[in-house]
């Protein structure tokens, strides 16, 4: 049985890494007190392989003193329990982005406190944690799909029981490309359905949109080239031992021609056996 414990500062992605890990086969239990995860571990332990990897989520809501989950970690191990500790974290800006994305409240913000006072109120409390942790994961600058491949690289057995794993993301040149791509391609040679009125506003994923994209000989050209070269790198990639593959595909504004192009390279790429995970970072922008 494995415990992995996620700690971390306030919006430095914690749910969303609890999320990716829960997609992969974890069992994910939020906000439980240190002394708790003891009586928990000992239970998923006495139940026969039910609750083989278990996740769980720790940060300042408990209350707690650090110290308390340094001796709850301690503790499992000592009676036998594979137990690590994930901890996320971000620099000021990245969180404090964060906060006015979602328009949450930070928990220790407040009653005239800013959210740089908060976090360094909490950096300081979770030092210890910090300190203690098996891994530390710095994520400012990341996206969704950064986060899931980091966490798909560090905790999951997609290498060993069904190859590797590959996300095809679209994206817009105009808003940057993005930093975690291991391959980018351009299709912005396509024509653009942005100047066809009836489908300006629609994405890649309408069948007008598609229709139209691939009504050119060119994208069909394309296609073909590049289903050819994924069958020829994606093999090799493996042999490597690549986990986590990311493909991007990008267009002028991450909405039409990329969006209809990484939909079907991500449909290619599942019938050839791997798993795919789709993502079309820019489509709402």
């Amino acid at each position: 049985m494995e415990i992995l414990v996620i700690s971390g500062l306030s919006g430095s992605g914690k749910s969303k890494a609890a999320s990716f890990l829960e997609d992969i086969g974890y069992y994910i239990v939020d906000n439980l007190p240190a002394e708790m995860m003891v009586v928990f571990a000992e239970f998923c332990a006495a139940s026969k392989g039910r609750y083989d990897r278990v996740a769980l989520v720790y940060d300042v809501r408990t209350g707690e003193p650090a110290q308390k989950l340094i001796d709850a970690l301690e503790q499992m191990k000592a009676a036998g329990i594979h137990c690590r500790m994930l901890f996320l974290e971000a620099d000021n800006q990245s969180i404090i982005n964060r906060y006015k994305e979602t328009r949450r409240t930070h928990p220790l913000a407040g009653g005239g406190v800013s959210v740089a006072q908060a976090l360094q109120k909490e950096r300081a409390l979770l030092q210890p944690v910090r300190d203690h942790a098996d891994f530390v994961l710095n994520t400012s600058g990341f996206s969704a799909s950064k986060l899931h491949s980091e966490i798909l690289n560090l905790f999951s057995d997609a290498s060993l029981e069904d190859g590797m794993h590959v996300n095809v993301l679209s994206f817009g040149f105009k808003n940057g490309i993005p930093v975690e791509a291991d391959l980018v391609m351009d299709v912005r040679f396509m024509p653009n359905p942005y100047y066809i009125e009836e489908l300006k506003h629609k994405t890649g994923l309408d069948d007008g949109v598609r229709d139209y994209v691939f009504s050119f000989s060119q994208t069909n050209e394309f296609m073909r080239r590049m289903e050819e070269m994924m069958s020829f790198l994606l093999p090799l990639y493996s042999e490597e031992g690549k986990t986590v593959l990311v493909l991007a595909i990008g267009c002028t504004g991450g909405h039409h021609r990329s969006v209809a192009v990484a939909h079907a390279l991500a449909e290619y790429i599942q019938n050839a056996g791997y798993p795919v995970t789709e993502t079309h970072r820019d489509i709402t922008r």
